[in-house]
Order: C-alpha cells, then structure tokens, then sequence
C-alpha cells in the first residue's frame, strides 16, 4: 500500500535540490528542504500522540512552515483543516468542536483566547507564527527530517474545508485523497503546467483556491512558487518579470489595472493568467486584454468539488462563462424542484460528478443527503446555463434567487445591464421584504472612477431593456461592496442591511 496524494505531491521530491519556494527576502528552500521540514512535524504529530484520521485545525498565518503542515498531515495520515485568519476565538470554536480536532495550531498572540477552546474541545494547543517560529517549531527541531510514510487509500480524508456558512452553521466538506489529486492532475494538464513554471502566489492558504489549486498543481508540476504573504501589489509588479503564472482573485486584476507600472512589457514572460473564486467582470477582461494582450482565463469551482469548470488554455476564452466541464467532471443544469436535466440555455441548478466531488458533510448525514445525490451528482445551488458553445455562465447562486410577485428574477440578468454602463462599476442586485410582493429587487450600486451615476437614468434604461418585474425598485449608490476574504460579494449582508427598504 502507499499514500498516493504524499507520493504524488510531496515525496517524489525528496533529495531534490530544486528551487521551490521563492520568498520576497531573497531566501529560497528547495524541493528537497521543504519535505524534510515536513517530515519534521510529522514526527512531532506522532510525539503529540496523533494518528491517522485524526483532525488538525491550523488557524495561523501564510509561511513556508504553515505549508510545511499540510505536507506533514497527509504524510502522517492525518486530516488538515485550514481555518480563516480572521475568525475569532467564538467562531473557531464551533470548527474545533465540531471536527473533533486532536490538536491545534495557532499563532502565539492568539493563544490565550484560544486555550480555553483546545481545552473544551480537548485538542492540544502549540503555536506558529507568520515566519514559522513558535512551540511547534521548536518541538520539530528536536527530530529527524525523515518519516515513515503513513499507509492511505484513495478514499481516506485529507483535509476538512468548512462552507461559509452564511444560510446557517457551516459544513465541514470532508475531501480524500483522490479528490485533491484527481483535480490538481486534471488542472496540472488542463492548463499546462511544467516544471519550468514559476507561480506567483498571493493567494491565502486557508482555501481551496490558495492551498488545493495553486500549490497541488505547482507540487505536481515540480515548478517553483514565489511566495508571497498576502497580496501586495507593488510585489506583484516586482517579481512578475521572474514568473510565468499567476492565480488570483478579481480583485489582483483590478488593482494590477490601476498601477502604472503594469504594462504590456512586464508582461511579456508570463503565460497565464486565472481568476476565480469570485466573478470577473467583462470590463476587467477588456481592460486587461488591451493593457497587456493577454485574456485571463477564469473558471469555476467550489468548497466541495475543488474545479468543475475552465475555460480553455488554447482557444477562446470567454467573458462572462467560467467554460466547459473539466475533463473527468460531468456537469448539468437541473430543474430546481425536480431535479430534472433542462434543455440548452435555460436557467436551473448546476450538478456536477467526477472524482472531483468530496465525501459528504462531517456529521451532517442529512445535510449530505440533501445535496449528494445517490447517483454522485452534487446540488451545488448555483445557477447558471450552458450556451450553445458549451460554455458554463454562472448566474447566481440558489440564495440569491428573487421571487417577486411570483415571477423569478436571476440578479446576474439585471447586473450585467448595470455593469455594461460607464459610469457603475459594479452592481449587486438583491431581494429584499415587500407587503405586497414577497420579495422585491434592489440594485445597489459602485461608481466607476470619477464618475456620479444619474441612477433615474439607469432606471430609465433598464426598463427599456427589462421586463418591468425584473427591474429594480429602487437605486443605491455606496462606495464599495461587502465582500469575505475570497472576494466575493457578500450578498447575505446586503439583505440584511437593506431589509427594511420596503418596511411601512
């Protein structure tokens, strides 16, 4: 037996002295340095007295070393589990609990408001901070950099990603080893990675996006990484002439346009840019494209599936679409109330299948059977169509689905028209309390720079392009949208700040 995701990712690189991560100081740890560092802490989880399908909560900042944790829990067998930088202790709690974490690992400042955490959920506490050191390090120091690697199948858990959780508590996804390598194999190929690829990565490593997308793939491609701590965009511009990749989320695209050091020069030695984890929007692609000549590839994904879609390394990529079905994965758009499959181009809920899909909800069996269909196919409440290319649009997402007066308004429909204007931005369009609709659409509104929208105006035009029940009832104009760490807007929040529009 062997640990096919440790063997693939991690253990082939043993002894190989290649660059890996490439840090901004000037520092770079090799392939072969990084796995002995794993190895460490793997023997340290063992000293800890942990074993194999046991949990670890990491709540500490982006490093080598917090990496260097998730490489030691799958060679040790045990289940990861990254958690958001921003939760408060109350918040953690809930994770730690309800995984049942053996054991804890958080920065040292943040110790003392979690200990009594560990200590109610009965995990050890040790400690790292943003540059590796603290009790956890120190422990590792005291052993070997090499480690009999633990026994696993396919289908035993590698890590928990717990769901948002913004219609009730969240879910842990529970996701096995074959998940994470089936998609980072798929993406390696799909998109073209080799070991002479250098990534530039800003991304946190608390998602799926930042640990399970870029670093699977890099790990699997045998390519260098040029590690950044958070996004900064000044380094971004410094360290691009030495990359060839970036993975992102809309808005590293948006702050790269407004810099005016990124010019189509700096530019010229990379060979693709992905976006994902929130919408792009079409004047983002534009604006790219003709700032640079290239055309940002965007695609689709979620906590459960890791990658569902792309659009194409070669051949036409498509805004507005997150393109077609990842080889492996098969996708269709169902009828919400029936389930059943919906003719090309109408809107309904997207389910995918492919080795892709994780396991169920950690203790959340009816939860699981809500959304995993017996026959492998999972209810990802997103909305969306296929167009008569093939290409995925995205929609929506179930949640966000306004019923007003009994008709259904998809709010992507109502934001393009806004978004296609001069003078927005970006739009957001929600369904708030209404006496005598049930639910009635609101457009709130950011301006595009220097710009004063006339929002009569843009009343005017979207109920010349709308059908009057589609149009909203009324215009807001803020300075900018709530959106969580992935940037995605944050409509629940929206909801709840305007719910009282309509209120008599």
């Amino acid at each position: 037996m062997a640990n096919p995701l440790y063997d693939a990712l991690f253990g082939k690189h043993a002894g190989r002295n290649t660059p890996f991560l490439l840090l901004p100081e000037g520092h770079v740890i090799t392939h072969a340095g990084f796995v002995d560092v794993a190895a460490r802490y793997a023997n340290v989880f063992t000293e800890l007295g942990l074993a194999a399908g046991d949990r670890v909560a990491v709540q500490i900042e982006k490093s080598p070393d917090a990496l260097a944790l998730y490489a030691a829990c799958v060679q040790a067998g045990l289940v990861f589990l990254p958690l958001n930088t921003a939760y408060m202790p109350a918040e953690v709690d809930y994770f730690v609990t309800n995984s049942g974490a053996k054991l804890m690992v958080c920065d040292p400042n943040k110790a003392e408001g979690l200990a009594p955490v560990a200590t109610a959920a009965n995990a050890q506490l040790e400690t790292m901070d943003i540059t590796g050191k603290g009790s956890l390090r120190d422990r590792a120091a005291t052993h070997p950099a090499s480690f009999a690697t633990v026994d696993r199948a396919p289908d035993d858990l590698a890590a928990f990603l717990y769901t948002s959780g913004t219609t009730g508590r969240s879910k842990g996804a529970m996701l096995s080893q074959q998940n994470l390598l089936s998609n980072a194999q798929t993406l390696t190929k799909h998109w073209g990675f080799t070991e002479r690829d250098v990534l530039l990565h800003a991304l946190p490593i608390f998602h799926t996006h930042g640990l399970f997308v870029a670093t699977n793939i890099m790990l699997l491609a045998g390519g260098a990484v040029i590690w950044m701590p958070r996004l900064d965009v000044d380094q971004l511009i410094r360290f691009m002439p030495q990359a060839t990749s970036l993975m992102g989320v809309p808005t590293f695209y948006t702050r790269l346009l407004d810099h005016p050091e990124f010019t189509k020069d700096l530019t010229r030695d990379m060979r693709l840019f992905i976006s994902g984890s929130a919408p792009l929007l079409a004047e983002t692609h534009r604006s790219f494209e003709e700032r640079t000549g290239h055309r940002i590839l965007e695609r689709y994904g979620m906590t459960e599936t890791n990658m569902n879609t792309s659009n194409p390394l070669d051949g036409a990529r498509r805004a507005g679409t997150v393109g077609k079905p990842l080889p492996g994965v098969e996708l269709k758009v169902c009828d919400p109330d029936t389930g059943a499959p919906l003719p090309q181009g109408e809107i309904g809920v997207i389910e995918v299948r492919g080795p892709n899909v994780f396991q169920g909800y950690w203790q959340m069996p009816d939860k699981t059977a809500a959304e995993l269909r017996d026959d492998g196919f999972f209810i990802t409440g997103d909305l969306g169509l296929i167009d008569d290319q093939g290409y995925v649009q995205i929609v929506g997402r179930g949640k966000d689905l306004i019923i007003s007066g009994g008709y259904n308004i998809y709010p992507k429909e109502v934001e393009t028209v806004l978004d296609d204007q001069p003078d927005v931005l970006e739009s957001a369009v929600i369904g708030v309390p209404h006496g005598d609709l049930g639910e009635c659409p609101v457009a709130v509104i950011v301006a595009a720079k220097g710009a004063a929208p006339d929002l009569e105006a843009l009343s005017a035009l979207l109920q010349s392009q709308l059908a009057r029940f589609k149009c909203p009832r009324k215009l807001l104009l803020v300075d900018a949208l709530p959106r969580n760490t992935m940037g995605k807007v944050q409509k629940n929040v929206l909801r709840d700040e305007y719910a009282q529009t309509f209120a008599t």
